[in-house]
């Protein structure tokens, strides 16, 4: 039975037995780099084989178990590479797997039933993953590497580069995931298909899965590598 309630997860618990409550973790782990091999090892003994900071992985398992960011004081610039490298797993699920998902549901919509809606809904969904590609980019070319060199006191880039800051990051960051929510308001809402409900049903559920994943990519950024990287400014006197 699928199991509603979620677990506020500690170091002592076994990892397979949350798993078993909440399978969204398996894709956790997979944008840590993590075998997803568990055995019977708990969760501190998961971060301790994976050198990955305790906090840093219960901080985010938490958040796909639907709770908030419990604890950050233990997160400090040692964890700046293993925070970037989830970000960056995410973004290669978001390009290579859910946004040509989505199209290959809307493109098989579309074959079936050719009425001006789904028109307007592969529109739709070409311009947002557009916009989903630049952000990430940005993050992936600027940001990331900005982080980066200045977590590991490396210069970073050309003089040009040297103005950039968590601050701006903060500015020029959007929550790319609130426009899904458009998206599949016109599915339930006003698009009536006589033919492959099915296929609809697809097209929601990977749209609340990738919705899903973004909100919690946006939580990690906001609440975790910002305010680690700020802090790690002030200690160097940046920004």
């Amino acid at each position: 039975m699928y199991q509603t309630k979620k677990t506020f997860i500690k170091p002592r618990m076994k990892m397979l037995d949350l798993i078993f409550e909440n399978p969204s973790l398996l894709l956790m782990m997979e944008h840590f780099d993590m075998n997803i091999v568990v055995r019977n090892k708990t969760v501190e003994q998961i971060c301790n084989e994976n050198q990955i900071n305790q906090q840093v992985f219960i901080n985010v398992a938490n958040l796909y178990n639907g709770f908030n960011i419990a604890n950050t004081k233990d997160i400090d610039r040692s964890d700046t590479e293993s925070i970037i490298l989830f970000l960056k797993n995410s973004h290669r699920y978001y390009l290579d797997e859910k946004i040509p998902e989505i199209h290959d549901c809307i493109n098989g919509l579309y074959a079936k039933n050719n009425i001006p809606e789904i028109r307007l809904v592969g529109r739709f969904f070409d311009e947002y993953s557009q916009e989903v590609k630049e952000h990430l980019n940005y993050e992936d070319v600027v940001a990331f590497p900005y982080f980066s060199a200045l977590a590991n006191n490396r210069e970073h880039y050309d003089s040009e580069d040297k103005k950039f800051s968590a601050e701006e990051y903060r500015e020029h960051h959007t929550d790319i995931e609130t426009k899904l929510g458009e998206l599949k308001n016109l599915l339930l809402k006003h698009i009536p298909l006589k033919q492959d409900g099915s296929l609809r049903r697809k097209l929601l559920t990977s749209l609340f899965e990738l919705e899903y994943d973004l909100t919690i990519h946006s939580v990690i950024e906001e609440s975790i590598l910002i305010p680690l990287i700020k802090k790690i400014e002030k200690q160097k006197k940046i920004g």
